[in-house]
């Protein structure tokens, strides 16, 4: 199979419904930040000396895969779509527990940064932010999308965060506060 088709050669692509859409379309917006976000949590993730959280990782990115093919396809889409469950947002959740069981509780807003897997995982928080605000777009502009989609990039962006702090700690690293100008 070959990786260029050049239909997309005059600014429009398809959905997963055949659909013909410009490619800066609401769904193609979001469903291009979650795939932005895929590959950002790919070099957080290979970036880190610290693995145990990596079999999470790759769930979720395989997970954002699935996002993103929910985002593609509209009500006129015939194909099977693989499942999101509420359950995919718990284990999250379990994981951010368990990471925070070994963090000093938080007292202050953070500086992104204590070392690169962290910084890269607050990189991912940011886009991961970002594709949720794109997914808005796409409820506001009267399309339907899984109702797990939203709650899920929501959740996500916490267990980025989570991460980005146990990273920094696992690393013996220094996670630097927030100290406003008075």
């Amino acid at each position: 199979m070959k990786i260029y088709t050049k239909t997309g050669d005059k600014g429009e692509t398809s959905l997963v419904s055949g659909e013909r859409v410009p490619k800066n379309h609401l769904r193609i917006e979001a469903y291009g930040t979650v795939d932005e976000l895929n590959a950002c949590m790919a070099v957080m993730k290979d970036s880190a000396s610290f693995k145990d959280f990596n079999a999470d990782l790759e769930q979720i990115q395989s997970l954002l895969f699935t996002i993103g093919s929910h985002l593609a396809a509209t009500e006129k889409n015939k194909m099977s779509l693989p499942c999101l469950q509420t359950e995919d947002i718990s284990k999250m959740e379990e994981a951010m527990d368990s990471m925070d069981a070994d963090l000093e509780p938080l007292r202050n807003f953070l500086i992104p940064g204590g070392d690169l897997s962290s910084s890269y995982a607050h990189m991912a928080r940011t886009i991961c932010r970002r594709a949720e605000r794109r997914v808005i777009d796409v409820i506001n502009a009267g399309e339907n999308i899984h109702p797990v989609i939203l709650p899920f990039l929501n959740r996500l962006s916490d267990f980025l965060f989570t991460l980005a702090r146990y990273y920094t700690f696992k690393h013996g690293a220094k996670e630097t506060p927030w100290k406003p100008r008075s």
